[in-house]
């Protein structure tokens, strides 16, 4: 298995002594109250107040800060202790904010993947043994009544649609300024973008290049909520719909005199055979000078390990709640369908943003 440096170090050889590895055991058996006890420390405010107190604060200094019971602190603040993000002074009893606690208030990416838990999977985990047996995403009925999540997006409640969005747009945007570079660097004047969602990209892209026409490529709620979105914005008139559900493989992508097709965050949504069958049908479409753009958080091609490990367990988020049957790829596994769709991969561009690859495919 090919490994990036960060993944081998930690995936391929024990890290722990027996001690370590019985206490992180237990950590996983208590993980959901671990994870709702520490969503309540930063929503409460209360790992703020002890990041911004200088000597730490004791059990009456929050009780005033925060307005909660001192019961309701204990059980929170004894339980942190235990977790991790917050250490206590034995001889003062002053509680002061953990690096792990620093990381889980201040550090964005966790932020919003608190709120995606929460909002979107929580509830709906308790169902991962019959997802992984039906193939099917058995925990979406605790949002709603839809074949996948994507028909049921414009439809979330508000709280769960902004967390969803939340997350899909923190770990896209953060790589949009170095994607033009690569994507633009070929002057492309027809652009389709498959599964382009809110029109974020395509605004970009007209913003970046005033002679670029831009079609996102959709299904129909996701086309009526991208329309919405680049109303009355620069550029707006360049950027077309095409609505289709592109998992029915008698769909074909639409003709034209395509420069660049992308793809941002779009394969990972589908199952390999299904993988398979959309660029079978994207190759249908190219010509020779045409360039695919595939953007993917490969788990296996992260510079640091907590990557590896927020998209791993991303892909258990796809089984329960999004589809069934997609996942975050290694990237051998998605080098393996686009070769076996008649394309190849002839240029990979690493470290994009939070971790994406870029895979710059041609026809064979």
């Amino acid at each position: 298995m090919n490994l990036f440096q960060s993944e081998s170090d930690r995936y391929t050889q024990e890290q722990l002594s027996a001690r370590e590895a019985q206490r992180l055991a237990e950590y996983i058996a208590w993980g959901p109250v671990i994870f709702q006890v520490s969503r309540l420390m930063v929503k409460w405010g209360i790992l703020d107040a002890l990041r911004d107190s200088l000597e730490g604060l004791t059990l009456d200094e929050l009780v005033k800060q925060t307005q909660l019971s001192e019961y309701a602190l204990k059980v929170l603040l004894e339980a942190s202790l235990s977790a991790g993000t917050v250490l206590v002074n034995k001889d003062t009893d002053r509680y002061t904010i953990s690096k792990t606690g620093w990381f889980l208030l201040n550090d964005p990416a966790t932020r919003v993947n608190i709120d995606f838990n929460h909002d979107v999977n929580y509830r709906g985990m308790f169902f991962l043994d019959e997802a992984l047996k039906e193939g099917k995403p058995a925990g979406l009925k605790t949002l709603g009544d839809w074949p996948t999540i994507y028909e049921g997006l414009s439809k979330l409640d508000k709280q769960v649609q902004d967390s969803w969005f939340g997350f899909d747009h923190f770990y896209s945007d953060h790589s949009f300024d170095k994607a033009l570079e690569i994507v633009f660097s070929k002057h492309p004047k027809h652009l389709m973008d498959v599964g382009g969602n809110t029109g974020r990209f395509a605004l970009r892209c007209v913003e970046y290049d005033p002679e670029v026409n831009v079609t996102i490529v959709d299904l129909p709620g996701q086309i009526g909520m991208m329309k919405k979105n680049v109303e009355g914005k620069e550029g707006a008139e360049r950027i077309n719909g095409y609505p289709t559900n592109i998992l029915d493989e008698h769909n074909d992508l639409p003709q034209g005199s395509w420069d660049a097709i992308w793809m941002s965050q779009f394969l990972d949504c589908f199952s390999e055979e299904e993988i398979y069958s959309i660029l079978v049908r994207a190759a249908r479409v190219m010509k020779n000078d045409s360039t695919l753009y595939i953007m993917e958080t490969f788990w296996d091609r992260q510079k640091y390990e907590p990557a590896s490990l927020c998209l791993t367990m991303t892909s258990v988020y796809f089984t329960v709640m999004a589809n069934g049957n997609s996942k975050m790829y290694h990237s051998d596994d998605m080098i393996k369908q686009i070769d076996r769709a008649g394309l190849r991969v002839v240029d990979t561009h690493d470290g994009i943003g939070q971790g994406h690859t870029i895979l710059e495919v041609k026809l064979k």
